[in-house]
């Protein structure tokens, strides 16, 4: 990037940092500060192990600095500026997770659009968000739109402050579904078995909730494709599952067209070729439903995190932060637009042109010297695909 273009850039930063209020994290002066600011040296210069003192008023601080990137720690410390992490004394910290669209599985690198990859992130931030209301009653979350290429999400209840590493990433291995084991989805009950003198045990799938209702979601749509086709398709259909031949086909088969209500409640282990078909659905359970996060980001309790409020200097847009009803009508390439870049053209020189989608239009730019949306302009001089021309 050339000195003229940082030079820009600088200034509106500045002039977007003057006209706008930021609000802290909570406990901001326990935390640790860091930026990276316009500079021409190669790679990216961090500077950190600031507080909130060392920096002054924040606002006063972003009109001032300029930074091109703005974060604040997860981790709350008694001494936050300390030049090492064992002086700063660790306290506590947020637990802490990152979507990012290009680590997505669902994402195709270089056929995705931008819009379609921070869609696709919106989806899975949905799923994350199904498991730490629903499945482990997290309350105190908040939501950020990252700026770049996902979202963040900070859990601050009580109970999760003071989790060590491990304990971090064991709710990391949930929400991804690491070592999901079938057998811990079937609760057991001891029954009296009628004109029995010994007890029985019945066992069934969990359905109220976790990946027991997410594995048994995913079975009844498949049984309810099967009790669509004819005998012979949905024995096929069945048999396209390795161990399942045609005994097990039919006997499945069976069950699902005599007993689909036991099936309804979770009695999949009314036989052996049943619950070994259901089985397979606590694996496809995980594919399809599993928050792909940025599993380092959540056990790191030390992470800088941005700042919501801040720009993203990779992209001119707002990290946003999003109230949960917001988040639905959440558009990033429209609602993340910064109105300091709205209103008004510039002269760029494109050295990547291409489409571009923001404000609910798209452009497409091709590459030299032209006058652009600023909006448009100042996207891609962050990310490094234009420079600011001449005047």
């Amino acid at each position: 990037m050339e000195e003229r273009t940082r030079a820009y850039l600088r200034g509106r930063f500045r002039d977007h940092y003057r006209r706008t209020e930021l609000t802290p994290p909570p406990a901001a002066n326990e935390r640790e500060w860091g930026f990276i600011p316009w500079t021409d040296t190669p790679g990216t210069t961090m500077v950190r192990h600031r507080s909130l003192l060392e920096l002054g008023d924040l606002s006063d601080f972003l009109v001032r600095k300029r930074p091109r990137h703005v974060y604040f720690s997860a981790g709350r410390f008694r001494d936050p500026g300390a030049s090492s992490m064992h002086e700063k004394d660790w306290q506590s910290a947020d637990l802490i997770f990152d979507l990012d669209a290009d680590h997505l599985p669902s994402v195709t690198l270089g056929e995705d659009t931008y819009a379609e990859m921070l869609a696709k992130c919106k989806d899975a931030l949905l799923r994350l968000l199904e498991f730490l209301e629903n499945d482990l009653g997290f309350e105190d979350i908040e939501i950020v739109f990252s700026g770049g290429r996902g979202y963040h999400v900070h859990v601050r209840d009580e109970a999760v402050l003071q989790l060590e590493r491990e304990h971090r990433r064991e709710i990391v291995d949930y929400v991804r579904g690491i070592g999901l084991e079938y057998e811990e989805l079937i609760e057991t009950e001891t029954v009296a078995g009628l004109g029995r003198k010994t007890p029985t045990e019945r066992r069934t799938l969990q359905t109220e909730g976790g990946w027991g209702r997410r594995t048994h979601t995913h079975f009844m749509s498949f049984i309810d494709e099967l009790l669509e086709m004819d005998d012979d398709d949905a024995l096929g259909r069945l048999q396209s599952f390795d161990g399942i031949g045609e005994g097990k086909a039919t006997a499945t088969l069976n069950a699902a067209r005599n007993n689909r209500d036991g099936l309804e409640a979770g009695n999949v282990t009314v036989h052996t070729a049943v619950s070994q078909l259901a089985e397979r659905f606590a694996t496809i359970a995980v594919e399809r439903d599993n928050a792909p996060i940025d599993e380092p980001v959540t056990t790191d309790t030390n992470r800088l995190i941005r700042l919501p409020g801040s720009l993203h200097g990779g992209s001119g847009l707002e990290t946003v932060r999003l109230d949960r009803e917001e988040l639905a009508a959440f558009d990033p390439l429209v609602d993340a637009v910064p109105e300091t870049f709205c209103g008004q053209e510039i002269a760029v020189s494109v050295t990547d042109g291409g489409l571009v989608e923001l404000r609910g239009d798209s452009f497409t730019v091709p590459e030299g010297d032209q006058s652009l949306p600023e909006y448009v302009g100042v996207f891609l001089m962050t990310r490094g695909r234009a420079e600011k021309e001449k005047e």
